[in-house]
């Protein structure tokens, strides 16, 4: 089979022959060629026009694995948040167990203290105040639930009225334990009253006379102790004494023990209350074993009577 190709030009026909085993492969491989270079274009316009939506839908499906991810993180947060929660309310809880305890020891002291009712109400806020004076300070990323945060911010309140109002009570009951050991309180040594301050007939004499003491009637050795905490001020002889111990309290009172058989405390020596600061005897003028016990207030002589019947 023969193809016969006809040019418009000059140049004379051309012909084919088909059964030319060569000629047949090169227009084979034309053909081919052609197929193939069609099929590459048609590839190259698929891609370029699929590419950009594929990247998209991969782009999406990464963002939809980041948020998951992140969604399962949320949750772990607030589960451990949720845990914090709980341990904060379960201590928060045992806080004001140990508020109510406070209270009721600070209402023990009261009672203790003998104070006044109505003095150290634990149950309310003391009066304060003042300007308000800011910090700037930033407030807190985090935030607590209203409940919590509204228990924390009340049972911190108690907590600070209650130190207010107890250290304003071991004060006052540290300024009552001072005082009240400065005060002559008690016997100064174990006996019986056989004469009283005041007017009484002279033991040696008969006339009438002014006793500035009171005589507790005691053997002979019997140790003799402070009834207040003070300073030893005289330990020696006096005319009509004997052996005589006199202790300045600080706080306007003073203590003579007389008649001492010997004297144990010397002067500047600090004493506490119940120390031996003598023994008892009938020194000086005397008509027996005993103590001569005088308390002085302000320079002045006083009835020994109400504070030997004082207790502690």
């Amino acid at each position: 089979m023969q193809i016969i190709l006809v040019s418009r030009g000059q140049k004379g026909p051309k012909t084919l022959d088909l059964s030319c085993r060569r000629l047949r492969c090169k227009m084979a491989a034309m053909v081919l060629a052609g197929i193939v270079g069609i099929a590459g274009v048609g590839a190259g316009i698929a891609l370029t026009v699929a590419s950009p939506r594929d990247r998209a839908m991969g782009d999406i499906h990464g963002l939809q694995r980041e948020v998951g991810d992140q969604n399962a993180q949320v949750a772990q947060i607030k589960r451990d948040a949720q845990r914090d929660l709980d341990a904060l309310a379960v201590k928060l809880g045992q806080l004001q167990a140990q508020s109510v305890r406070l209270n009721a020891l600070g209402e023990r002291l009261t009672q203790v203290g003998k104070l006044d009712d109505g003095e150290f109400n634990f149950e309310e806020e003391p009066g304060q105040g003042g300007p308000e004076v800011t910090t700037g300070a930033e407030p807190d990323a985090y935030t607590l639930p209203e409940s919590l945060n509204k228990s924390i911010d009340q049972l911190s309140g108690q907590f600070d009225t209650q130190q207010a109002q107890l250290e304003a009570l071991r004060d006052m009951l540290m300024d009552r334990s001072i005082e009240s050991s400065l005060r002559p309180t008690g016997m100064p040594v174990n006996g019986y009253i056989s004469s009283y301050f005041g007017g009484r007939p002279d033991p040696f004499s008969g006339h009438s006379a002014r006793h500035t003491g009171i005589d507790i009637a005691t053997p002979t050795g019997t140790p003799v102790t402070a009834v207040a905490e003070g300073m030893v001020t005289f330990a020696g002889q006096r005319s009509g004494y004997g052996d005589v111990i006199e202790i300045d309290h600080g706080n306007g009172y003073m203590t003579r023990y007389a008649h001492n058989s010997a004297l144990v405390a010397r002067p500047g020596q600090r004493v506490r209350v119940g120390d031996v600061i003598a023994k008892a005897g009938s020194t000086g003028r005397s008509t027996g074993s005993h103590v001569h016990f005088e308390v002085w207030y302000h320079d002045k002589v006083v009835n020994p009577l109400a504070f030997v019947r004082s207790h502690r």
